[in-house]
């Protein structure tokens, strides 16, 4: 394992060509405003991570700004997985149409809770699923595009907020272990390497030690790097 707390752009061009077996993402995007809907979700959409309409604290990157130097060090016959939202959709698939990547298909997580919001309840994230060079199968063709994860519920640490310690989540947008593992385990083999660009609280990671992968993780936010590397420090190989 090997994790990194810097900007992802200043590791990327720094790193050798076709050196990574997968990589695995869940980039910083622009959200669409909602509503407030209490135990719905709603307390989301006004925490200090979507100020000014963006999902990190410091520093904002696009698409455009790291899709060439992923297939650049990805190796020929390989898999990218980014995920994204209904907002920031078009934009990525235009930015892949527009790389060497040749695009695959998009896969579904359904969530297992609901968000309000002003047409239909948001209940779902996109994955882009992209190849670079040879066609790859995955490991498992038999696995749906629709994934459900019920059993997920955000971890949780304890914070000091105006001098109380309070149960928060780990990460607003953490990701279920589970679902990472399917793409990991269905797009590499034991021993290749995955990289997650932005690492955030580790799911990642973790997924990829359960799966007896090695794992390259990136995240720039230390407070979340620090979380990151605890939890897959502590992650048990199986």
């Amino acid at each position: 394992m090997r994790l990194i707390n810097d900007d992802c752009l200043s590791v990327l061009i720094k790193a050798p060509s076709e050196c990574v077996d997968l990589i695995v993402t869940d980039p910083p995007y622009k959200l669409t405003s909602r509503g407030t809907s209490g135990t719905m979700g709603g307390e989301f959409w006004k925490s200090e991570l979507t100020k000014n309409g963006k999902v990190f604290r410091e520093g904002f990157v696009t698409i455009n700004d790291w899709i060439d130097e992923c297939y650049r060090i990805l190796k020929d016959g390989t898999h990218i997985y980014i995920m994204t939202n209904d907002k920031n959709l078009t934009e990525y698939l235009i930015a892949i149409e527009n790389s060497k990547f040749e695009y695959v298909k998009t896969i579904i997580w359904k969530k297992p809770n609901k968000i309000c919001g002003r047409w239909y309840m948001t209940q779902k994230e996109t994955i882009i699923l992209a190849r670079k060079g040879k066609q790859r199968p995955i490991n498992n063709p038999s696995s749906s595009d629709i994934i459900e994860t019920p059993d997920f519920k955000k971890t949780k640490i304890k914070k000091e907020i105006d001098g109380n310690l309070k149960d928060v989540n780990i990460h607003d947008t953490e990701k279920p272990i589970e679902l990472m593992k399917i793409f990991i385990e269905n797009s590499s083999n034991e021993g290749e390497i995955v990289l997650d660009l932005f690492m955030g609280s580790g799911s990642t990671g973790v997924a990829c030690k359960e799966a007896n992968r090695k794992f390259i993780g990136i995240e720039k936010d230390l407070e979340y790097f620090n979380i990151a590397k605890n939890r897959i420090e502590k992650a048990v190989t199986k």
